[in-house]
Formats: structure tokens, C-alpha cells, sequence
């Protein structure tokens, strides 16, 4: 089709754009890998696998959003079948053949279906971000902190971006409009054709002009758009394979900074203070965002009008590896620490550690992890961190618990029950380990879910032990927090207790505090501690469907509500056990409308139980109690020690007799065992 000045200029079109393009991409690369290292190639096989998959099946878009995903999967799906069809359009234009008839007129049909949707996407991804409702997403408080170059160049890529879809597909559409209009209407390419019929006034001439002119805008467009290609988001569609291939199996479960304190004391620097301090699948993170602001919608910070958005985090990052880019990319020093553009110290300490933002992104972004990052920093560098966090890391120190309370009075909670508690050292033999944990060890409330869980043990015949006073804070809250330094301690330390008391017996820890199963499960394995560690309600429901717990339904109001802790549910995936536990005691579950993996947060975790919440609109706490009350049940059922603490104090605020009662699931198995012990008392009389 083409002339040979035609072909020639083509090929010095695509010389260029290879050599421009692939200097873009190859400074991103090299700024990619400036990042500190970090295994993440174990498995690859597999990881390739789950990273194609994901993406081709576009599971991770629609998780939220279900219309503008289903625009997104449009141009999405379009955009993969023009990789084909532009190296057709090549051999086409360069070779004198016509792709046609045969084999090829599914090609061309699917390709004519993917033109008209991809045109429909785009438009309407363009509507819905220049509408009201497309402006609020993509926009932050006042008080977030933002990179001063992002809102503007967001518009701009947007506009950039859009515009080069446009062009590019509406320019294959008119060519092969052309096409038609010269060669005759293709019942294959109907979309086309009917374009083609409105050129019918023009000579043939002008249609052979018009089917040059729109070939070269078509493949023009992308020679031009691919050295801008790696500045834009539009980069996430190579990156976000990759990202999502090699993302952490649990982004929760955090890495030792140091392999042991040998190690740890030798090391000059903790944490993130620029960007050349991060590891590399952070700057990784930072290239693949797609700047959707879907992890802001669903921050608990940002919901309840604090300054975090996790979002606008990445989104400056991105910002400013783009402005030093060639000079970074070279090795050279980024010129400003991260709190200075990119997040501030109010933002870094709003954050609950919720895992939210890493469950909706739809690129396999980790965000979680740059604010763990900046907090390390902080702590171990800067000593500055929020006062009342001084309180708990000198409890941990001194005592073994944020409480800061005598370790001789670990086993308070144990006293009134109506049966001896033994410890590991009583009995060696035991199967299972209740790791009892801090909240229930010391806080009033927390120590009646401890009672609760004692006597379903008893009740069920297991052989089982505490700790006793050898136990100590798992080190979570201080891990979550940036003090590193102090969870390695108390890991250490633990570690060391677990593997004495399992040298008799491998037992099976089960534990009623998510943080703590969290920490011992995903954690305790980089210090040598791999253990079967279980959450109560797995536990219980395994009891049950063993038949050696035998609950019956409690009277009365059997409505019940049930709160997902992030630690057992995102974290960890543990959604099933707990409810199957519920409906077997005879209660009738009411879903709040967030729940399950997107369950929201009560405000707890990240170490926000030992400090003040940071400013905002109203409490976490406050958010999601309002969403379970709502739910009509007289009963909201927790699994976790300080979920059940953030829920009574919004129920205290309540006049008496309004609030629904907040119960351990424990409790409320232990409510159907007692029933069942009586009932048989009750058929004798």
C-alpha cells in the first residue's frame, strides 16, 4: 500500500521511536533498580502465571467500580488485540497483500467489534472524569499532602493520554473505512464498512489519500506516543503484570530490616527518608500506579477526613521520580526527603495498617509498606514518633507489654474460673498452646473473652496449656509502629520460649487476638519460629464440627452482626470459620454492607489502640459502628480484643438500653454450651 518514500520514512519513523522509547523505558528501569533489594523471585513459574492471569482476566479492576471497570475492560481488551492488529496494519501497508476472506475475517470482525468498544470506553471514561462525580474521585482534601506537580499533570496525562486513544483507534477505523469505501463494504468489518459508505461521494483518488492518511495517523500516533509513554500512567499496562506477579503473598507480613542484631547494629541508616531508601518494589509501586484513587476510597484515614491518603502518596513519589528522572536513573541523589512532598508526619501516624489499600488495587500496589517504611525512619533514626506511643514501646521494654503492667500478673485473668489453668510447664504433653496475649492477659474486658475461651477448652476435653508468665507481647504494635528494633527483641525472645515448650510436644497455638496469630503465623518464621498457629474461631469451629462442642441456640433476639478484624480477614483470609461459627450457636448473621475483604476498619490497628487518632471528621470507630448498628442486630460479634475495645466505647456514648451488646464470639459459644448443659437439668426436673 505504502509508496517506497513511504517505506522508507516508516522505517526511519520506527528506528527513532525504538531508540527515544527505549531510552524512556530503560531510565525507568534503572530508577527502578536504584530501590535496596528484596527477594521477590521466588516461585517465578508460578508468579508469571498468577501475573498474566490476574491481568488478563482483569479480576483485581473489578473489584470495585463495576461500570467504569467494565469501560476500562473495553479499551483494556482492545488495546491487547491491537498489539495483532497493528503489526497487521504493518505487513499490510508495507507488502502487497490484502488481509481478507478466510481465516482472516474473524481476525477482522473481532478486530471491527474491539474498535467500536474501545471508542465507547474511552468516551466514557473521559465523561465520567470530567463530570462532577469523576472530579471527586480523582481529587484530595485540602490537607492531604500532594506532590505540587500532580493535580495539573494528572489532567494533562488524562487529557494526553485519552486524546492519543482516540486518535490512534478512531485513525484505524477511518483507514479501514477507506479500505472499504475502495475495495467494496467487508460483512466482516461492519462498523467499518458502515463508515465507509459515508465516503462514497468521494473519488477514488481521495480515498486512497484518506486510507494513507489515517495508516500513518494509526501507527503514526503510536511512534509518537511511545518515548512519552513511560512519564505516563499509561506505563501500568507492561508494569502492572510484573507488579502484580511479584507482589508479596502477604504485603502484611513484614521483613526484618537485619538477619539478626549483629547485623542490625552494624547498619547505619533504618527505614526511608528519600526515595534511593526504598526497596525496589516500592519504586516499582510507584511506576505501576494507575492513579485510580481506589485505595483512597477505601482508607479508613481518608473516609473519616484525616490528611493519609494512600493514593496521593504514590502518585508523588511518581511525580518526582519523573522530575529527577535521567539524573536519579544515573545514580544520582534524589533531592528531597519524602516528607517533603510526598507525605507528611500527620499522614504517616493516621495510618491503621488495615491492609484496604493493598486489597483494592487493582495493579498490585503496596502501599501499606511505604508508610511502615517512613515510620521506621522516625522511630529508629529520629526518635520522633506521637508521645503516647513512648507509653507502650517503654511497657513492651520493661514488662513485656504495652500495659506496662508486672509480669506476675500475666494469669490474673484466669482467677474465679472453676478449674485449674496449667501451664506449659505443668503440662509438658499438652496438644494445644493458648497464647492467651497481651489485651486478654490485662484489660478487664478483653480478660472475659479469655474466661470464655478457657471454659470451651475445658468444656471440650482438649488437653491444653498456657504460657503463663512466659509469655510476652508478640511485638505487633510495635512492629506496626516503626520500632523495630523492640518487635525483634520480644520475636526473639518469644521465639526462643515457643521452641523450648515444643520440644516435648509440637502443639497447635491458637490464640483469640488476630494480631497476635498474625505475628506468631506470617512472622515468627525469620526468627526460626514455624508453628500451626490457629484464630479461636477456626479452632472452635473445628470443635464443633468434631462434635466435641455441642452449643444449642441462645433465647431471645438471635440477630447478630459480625465485624471482620483486618488482622484475621484481609490479612489473612480467615472470613468463613467465624460466620459458620455463629450460625451453628442458632444466630442469624445481618452483613453490614462492608464486609468480608471489604470489611472496614475499627480503628485499632498500625498501633493506633496506644495513641491519639489523628484529626478528622469523626473517629474510625465511629464510622464503622454507625454501618453495624444500622444493621438492626441487637448483638455485634467480634474476633478480636481491641475491635471489641473501639466498639464499646462508641456503645458507651449511647443512652442506655439504644446500643446493641458487643460480644467476644467466645462468649456467645459459651452462652449456647451453658444452655446445653442446662437443658438436660430442665428435661429431669
Amino acid at each position: 500500500m505504502l509508496s517506497v518514500p513511504e517505506k522508507i520514512l516508516f522505517v526511519l519513523a520506527v528506528a527513532a521511536t525504538a531508540y527515544f522509547g527505549g531510552m524512556a523505558f530503560y531510565r525507568v528501569y534503572r530508577a527502578v533498580r536504584r530501590g535496596k533489594p528484596e527477594n521477590r523471585f521466588d516461585n517465578l513459574p508460578a508468579r508469571i502465571g498468577r501475573g498474566l492471569w490476574l491481568t488478563l482476566t482483569m479480576q483485581t479492576v473489578f473489584k470495585k467500580r463495576p461500570l467504569v471497570s467494565l469501560l476500562h475492560a473495553f479499551v483494556f481488551y482492545g488495546f491487547v488485540y491491537y498489539l495483532l492488529l497493528n503489526v497487521l496494519d504493518v505487513v499490510e501497508g508495507l507488502f502487497p497483500v490484502v488481509l481478507r476472506g478466510g481465516f482472516w475475517n474473524g481476525v477482522n470482525l473481532t478486530g471491527d467489534v474491539l474498535t467500536a468498544l474501545i471508542l465507547l470506553g474511552i468516551i466514557g471514561l473521559w465523561i465520567r472524569r470530567n463530570t462532577a462525580p469523576g472530579r471527586r474521585t480523582f481529587s484530595w482534601r485540602e490537607k492531604t499532602p500532594i506532590h505540587e506537580k500532580a493535580p495539573g499533570g494528572i489532567r494533562r496525562d488524562s487529557l494526553i493520554v485519552s486524546a492519543f486513544i482516540t486518535f490512534h483507534v478512531g485513525s484505524r477505523l477511518l483507514q479501514k473505512s477507506a479500505q472499504a469505501a475502495e475495495e467494496g463494504p467487508d460483512p466482516f468489518q461492519p462498523v467499518a464498512s458502515a463508515v465507509g459508505n459515508l465516503l462514497g461521494y468521494l473519488d477514488g483518488r481521495e480515498i486512497v489519500f484518506l486510507e494513507h492518511f489515517f495508516w500513518w495517523g494509526a501507527l503514526g500516533s503510536i511512534m509518537l506516543f511511545v518515548p512519552y509513554f513511560a512519564r505516563s500512567k499509561h506505563i501500568h499496562l507492561f508494569l502492572a503484570p510484573i507488579n502484580i506477579a511479584l507482589k508479596k503473598e502477604k504485603p502484611g507480613a513484614l521483613l526484618p530490616i537485619a538477619k539478626d542484631f549483629e547485623e542490625l547494629e552494624k547498619m547505619e541508616k533504618f527505614g526511608v527518608t528519600k526515595l534511593e531508601d526504598f526497596t525496589w518494589p516500592r519504586l516499582l509501586d510507584a511506576y505501576s500506579c494507575i492513579q485510580c484513587n481506589r485505595c483512597q476510597d477505601v482508607c479508613p484515614a481518608y473516609a473519616t477526613g484525616k490528611a493519609l491518603s494512600p493514593a496521593a502518596i504514590l502518585i508523588s513519589e511518581r511525580y518526582e521520580l519523573n522530575q529527577i528522572l535521567p539524573a536519579f536513573a544515573a545514580g544520582g541523589e534524589s533531592p528531597r526527603p519524602l516528607l517533603d512532598f510526598a507525605t507528611n508526619e500527620e499522614s504517616v501516624w493516621a495510618c491503621t495498617t488495615c491492609n484496604a489499600c493493598v486489597e483494592v488495587c487493582p495493579v498490585g500496589n503496596e502501599q501499606m509498606l511505604h508508610i511502615i517504611d517512613i515510620r521506621r525512619e522516625r522511630v529508629m533514626m529520629q526518635g520522633e514518633f506521637p508521645a503516647q506511643l513512648g507509653q507502650a514501646f517503654r511497657g513492651m521494654e520493661r514488662n513485656g507489654n504495652p500495659w506496662n503492667i508486672g509480669q506476675d500478673k500475666r494469669m490474673a485473668w484466669a482467677e474465679g474460673l472453676p478449674f485449674e489453668v496449667r501451664t506449659v510447664s505443668q503440662n509438658p504433653d499438652a496438644d494445644v498452646l493458648y497464647w492467651v496475649g497481651c489485651a486478654p492477659s490485662y484489660d478487664p474486658r478483653a480478660q472475659k473473652t479469655a474466661r470464655a475461651f478457657a471454659e470451651i477448652l475445658h468444656e471440650s476435653g482438649v488437653n491444653w496449656a498456657v504460657l503463663g508468665k512466659q509469655e510476652k507481647c508478640t511485638g505487633d504494635a510495635a512492629r506496626r509502629a516503626g520500632n523495630e528494633f523492640l518487635f525483634m527483641q520480644l520475636a526473639t525472645e518469644n521465639v526462643e520460649t515457643l521452641n523450648a515448650v515444643m520440644e516435648a510436644k509440637p502443639k497447635t497455638i491458637v490464640t483469640t487476638c488476630p494480631h497476635c496469630f498474625h505475628t506468631i503465623a506470617n512472622e515468627y518464621k525469620d526468627f526460626g519460629g514455624h508453628y500451626t498457629v490457629k484464630h479461636h474461631s477456626e479452632y472452635i469451629a473445628e470443635l464443633i464440627d468434631a462434635k466435641r462442642l455441642q452449643p444449642l441456640p441462645m433465647d431471645g433476639d438471635q440477630s447478630v452482626t459480625y465485624h471482620d478484624p483486618c488482622y484475621l480477614g484481609r490479612h489473612n483470609g480467615v472470613f468463613d470459620e467465624p460466620r459458620e461459627v455463629l450460625k451453628d450457636v442458632g444466630l442469624t448473621l445481618s452483613e453490614p454492607p462492608r464486609h468480608g475483604k471489604n470489611s472496614f476498619c475499627c480503628g485499632a490497628g498500625g498501633a493506633q489502640f496506644w495513641k491519639e487518632e489523628e484529626p478528622g471528621a469523626e473517629r474510625v470507630s465511629t464510622n464503622r459502628y454507625r454501618e453495624l448498628k444500622a444493621t438492626g442486630a441487637s448483638t455485634i460479634a467480634v474476633g478480636c480484643p481491641f475491635c471489641m475495645q473501639m466498639m464499646n466505647v462508641e456503645t458507651a456514648q449511647e443512652p442506655e438500653g439504644q446500643a446493641p451488646q458487643v460480644l467476644d464470639i467466645s462468649e456467645l459459644v459459651l452462652q449456647g454450651i451453658r444452655k446445653s448443659k442446662e437443658a438436660p437439668a430442665e428435661a429431669t426436673d
